[in-house]
């Protein structure tokens, strides 16, 4: 084997590529704070709620994101710890960008799941984790604020085995709960790492190891505390399940592990466990086969756009994540989607808007690609082959709003904004064919999609918009050889309005599931579908 292909193995073994999953307020950001402090990337910690201090977190980068406390967009964080490459991948917190969501997990090989001890699993959980259970991404589970008190460790467990029907396997334990909350014991080494707060968080957390054989382990933790310890270890030996690597990297079991990311506790040892059994980078099917990350090949697919990250100079970077080989700046590859041949010139790699220029990277690494405008979501870069990753498909939205100017000479920054933000995947934007581009209408799997848009064409583009609800719920695509979209509002039942998309896809948004149905079962020539690929339709640019 030559020194390069064993510097690529090398290379692809230390990387872990992952997201965080969690409800609303779960502490997903605060957690990803203190991951990166562990890791070094950041030397005081911020919290969200800037209690305390007026701290800002890294992680959250848009103005709406800090002014509202919320992860809208997802950042890519990328640290090093303990020799391991971690490429994180923030995404947002809140369920009405879960599209974003959706579009980020396609590049993790591996997920960790935030619960809340007072809350236990929440709706938006459970969607996410049928996302990672659809695409056999495995799961690590972190229930956070035991500092505060909530709901026993054994009911949490039961009550994930039971909503989400995945097996748990607790790797450490927690010592009390709330204001007793003293630390995790380590089930496989046998013991206490007691915690001692440090600067509200900010800084890592002092611990202390105390073996669970010690004298003065009794003395330390509490009689009552150790007779609890030693009955619920017993139960959890006698009933609880033994962790299997090859289940877990299957979807099979999660691992469970106790802490709070406010006040760093149980961080440190979540993530010493996490590089360990956490898988490296995994294939990805491309063109009838899977393609090895080891691969000396360099592929790679796009599944994030984001511009104006740096509002100087208005740029446009394509997340990327690498599948396979190694990546070396000024290298040429092929877009199969378009045929056409690019130079990798400019290439980026983050913490959250922050940037740093690079050389080389490798099969698990997160890219920040400079784009003039050529690449979309779900794009495929290769060297030679011309097989493509599966794409990263658009859902219908559920909210719509007619996008009206106050100012008509803005027309032309209102189109140039739409269509960046379109690309992006922020909003959805669709032309009623009598009218085509004047008072476009868009839509958004949430609401508050609607406002970040609005936030984000004032403060870019500098176009001030107004909106207005439209009474549509549902939206279809429709893919026949022929469609009249007049004769087909005119048979069809309840309220039906047909569009057509930026790809010049037909498109019907139904009032309710009445009409959809009484309406689709009038054209059985008609296939109506919920989810498009980008890029994909003849029309496509």
């Amino acid at each position: 084997m030559s020194e390069s292909n064993e510097r690529l193995l090398r290379e692809v073994a230390r990387r872990r590529t992952f997201a965080i999953i969690s409800h609303p307020d779960a502490g997903k950001t605060t957690l990803t704070e203190k991951l990166l402090l562990y890791g070094g990337a950041i030397h005081l910690a911020g919290s969200v709620k800037q209690r305390r201090r007026e701290r800002a977190t890294t992680s959250d980068w848009m103005a709406i994101e800090r002014e509202r406390g919320i992860s809208i967009s997802t950042s890519v964080l990328q640290f090093i710890y303990r020799d391991h490459q971690l490429n994180l991948l923030d995404t947002p917190g809140h369920n009405d960008f879960s599209e974003d969501t959706y579009r980020t997990l396609a590049a993790a090989d591996c997920a960790v799941m935030l619960v809340d001890s007072g809350k236990g699993v929440e709706t938006q959980t459970i969607k996410l984790f049928e996302v990672c259970r659809m695409r056999k991404i495995p799961i690590v589970t972190f229930i956070n604020k035991m500092d505060r008190d909530g709901n026993e460790p054994i009911d949490l467990m039961d009550e994930i085995e039971r909503v989400l029907g995945i097996p748990c396997c607790p790797m450490n334990w927690p010592i009390g709960a709330g204001k007793r909350f003293q630390g995790v014991f380590d089930r496989k080494r046998r013991e206490l790492m007691r915690f001692v707060e440090s600067d509200y968080g900010a800084r890592k957390a002092k611990s202390t190891i105390i073996p669970l054989d010690d004298p003065e382990f009794v003395a330390t933790v509490g009689e009552d505390a150790h007779r609890q310890l030693l009955s619920e270890l017993e139960l959890l030996e006698v009933a609880g399940n033994a962790f299997d690597l090859d289940r877990f990297r299957a979807g099979e079991l999660t691992p469970v592990f106790f802490g709070s990311a406010m006040n760093n506790f149980g961080v440190e040892p979540f993530l010493d466990h996490f590089i360990e059994f956490a898988p490296s980078p995994l294939g990805r099917p491309a063109g009838g086969k899977t393609i090895d990350p080891t691969s000396s090949e360099f592929t790679a697919f796009v599944f994030k756009i984001q511009a104006n990250m740096d509002q100087k100079h208005r740029d446009r970077i394509a997340f990327t994540r690498i599948v396979s080989g190694r990546f070396e700046r000024g290298m040429e590859v092929k877009q199969p989607r378009t045929g056409r041949s690019m130079t990798l010139n400019r290439s980026l790699q983050f913490l959250a808007q922050e940037r740093t220029e690079i050389e080389e990277a490798f099969a698990g690494d997160i890219l920040g690609l400079w784009d003039a405008g050529v690449l979309r979501i779900g794009d495929t870069l290769t060297q030679t082959s011309d097989g493509e990753f599966e794409g990263i498909p658009r859902f219908s939205p559920e909210f719509f709003r007619r996008a009206r100017l106050p100012d008509s000479l803005k027309r032309k920054q209102l189109k140039k904004g739409l269509d960046q933000l379109s690309e992006e995947g922020a909003v959805q934007v669709f032309f009623d064919p009598k009218t085509l581009e004047r008072d476009p209408i868009l839509g958004a799997v949430g609401v508050l999609q609607f406002e970040v848009v609005a936030a984000r064409l004032q403060s870019e583009y500098g176009v001030t918009v107004m909106f207005d609800a439209l009474p549509y719920a549902i939206a279809r695509w429709v893919v026949a050889d022929a469609f009249d979209a007049t004769t087909f509002e005119q048979k069809a039942y309840g309220r039906v309005k047909c569009l057509v998309d930026v790809e010049g896809r037909p498109l019907v948004l139904f009032g309710d599931e009445w009409s959809m149905r009484r309406t689709t079962e009038e054209h059985p020539d008609l296939q109506f579908i919920g989810a498009v690929q980008p890029g994909r339709s003849p029309n496509a640019r």
